[in-house]
């Protein structure tokens, strides 16, 4: 858990550092990794959890922030783009943290955390990817490419 809490805190300066610098934009490759070891520790003790602990919902969230971070780090050519990406996932980010914080409580409340508004934002972001945008970057294999299905499914999993 307090891992969890320092590399949010990391997140969000790394976002914080390359807001509005385009020439940053490899960058949200590290956000996705990052954000990745937050979902595989969820994940893995989620493993132990009854269905409705929240660690379920962080891991779907997590996989929703790396996703974003992935597919934004191979934005070319549209600076303003970038910006919204960036802007979208310091909101998803500090949503993270606040979910974390309330671990204990049950999903259905931690869905309460979690604005509308961001949701329909996050849809439109995702929207605007292409299916040749992968959701996961260099392991020497090919890209996993996260369609949009996959990310409407994650967000129906998470109830929104």
């Amino acid at each position: 858990m307090s891992e969890s809490k320092t590399l949010i805190e990391e997140l969000i300066e790394l976002l914080e550092s390359i807001e509005g610098d385009f020439s940053q934009v490899q960058k949200l490759a590290d956000y996705g990794n990052n954000v990745d070891r937050i979902m595989g520790g969820a994940k893995s003790l989620a493993l132990m959890a009854p269905p409705e602990h929240a660690l379920h919902m962080i891991s779907d969230y997590a996989a929703l922030c790396k996703a974003v971070g992935y597919k934004a780090s191979q934005i070319t050519e549209n600076e303003q783009f970038y910006d919204i990406s960036v802007a979208l996932l310091l909101d998803a980010t500090e949503t993270l943290e606040i979910l974390l914080n309330n671990i204990h409580e049950n999903s259905a409340t931690l869905k309460e955390n979690i604005p509308q508004a961001f949701i329909e934002r996050l849809r439109w972001v995702s929207n605007q990817f292409s299916e040749s945008f992968a959701a996961s970057v260099g392991t020497g294999t090919a890209p996993k490419k996260m369609a949009q299905s996959e990310i409407d499914d994650l967000l129906k999993k998470l109830g929104l």
